[in-house]
């Protein structure tokens, strides 16, 4: 059967991406299968393009795959790209067909819910009221207060050593810019950016911070974001210390919600154990792919 590919205007673009779409058809113009690849623009990743792929079952081994795969990394050589990353579920189709095509696994992703109805909410209340000394909690809805927006942006930095393995994810450079483009990126969805921080009593500088977005009618699964602590503060049980009280105001404010969802690589044993302590339950495991131009 002959499959067409045609390229796509897609305009999923952000201030720190833009993307390119094809679509595979066969002869009767019927959609057997799509690649979107998403071209990051900002320094520091510039150098990277992640690729989303699919095809429909019945059409998978004969080619549309590997067709679509093709004239993705042609443009991303073409834009001077360095390396292609992509995700698979371990045991998928995806898993088989990646490596075949030279793509290395480079990182393993642990996939874990905490349901609403399963959580231990006298547990996490201990948590979430147990003091901590030097330190105190403060919360808020989509963009960061003005009085703690410069000392949130330092606090991204938390993230710059998070375990990776042998992903080239380049390095993200935080300003006030980016920190509205995500916020922005969470409300054109229609969903809601929860934040709660760890803030130092001594200056009152953010000293931690955990992200989470709900669906903006309170309803399905929301999705924990980044969790970071900056080394000077590290060994308090910050963490999840943030992240029972994230929880906790998220169920309260939501009781229609189903449960939360994170992913956390399986060498971030710290954050495992947090996600563990709090109730979340493995759900499945991804793979973080990469091959280089």
């Amino acid at each position: 059967m002959s499959v067409r590919l045609t390229a796509l205007t897609d305009p999923d673009t952000g201030a720190a991406h833009r993307r390119l779409a094809w679509l595979a058809s066969d002869s009767d113009g019927t959609p057997v299968g799509s690649a979107f690849l998403r071209l990051y623009t900002e320094t520091g990743q510039d150098h990277l393009a992640a690729l989303e792929l699919h095809v429909h079952p019945a059409e998978r081994r004969n080619r549309t795959g590997s067709r679509l795969l093709d004239a993705a990394l042609a443009a991303a050589r073409r834009d001077g790209r360095r390396c292609v990353i992509t995700q698979a579920e371990a045991g998928s189709p995806a898993d088989r067909f990646l490596p075949a095509r030279g793509f290395c696994k480079v990182l393993t992703l642990i996939h874990t819910r905490l349901a609403q109805a399963e959580a231990d909410i006298p547990a996490l209340t201990g948590i979430a009221e147990r003091p901590h000394p030097g330190y105190r909690l403060a919360s808020w809805e989509g963009m960061v207060p003005d009085d703690l927006a410069e000392t949130f942006v330092a606090s991204r930095h938390a993230m710059d050593d998070m375990p990776m393995g042998g992903a080239d994810f380049g390095t993200v450079a935080w300003d006030l810019d980016r920190v509205r483009a995500a916020v922005a990126t969470v409300e054109k969805r229609g969903d809601l950016l929860h934040t709660v921080v760890a803030l130092d009593e001594s200056d009152g500088s953010i000293a931690g911070f955990t992200e989470l977005v709900v669906p903006g009618e309170g309803k399905g699964d929301g999705q924990h974001y980044g969790t970071g602590v900056l080394p000077g503060h590290r060994g308090h049980g910050l963490g999840r210390w943030m992240k029972a009280a994230s929880i906790l105001q998220a169920f309260e404010r939501h009781p229609a919600l189903g449960g939360l969802l994170t992913d956390t690589a399986d060498i971030n044993a710290h954050m495992r154990h947090i996600n563990d302590a709090l109730g979340h339950a493995p759900t499945h495991t991804t793979f973080e792919y990469q091959r280089g131009l």
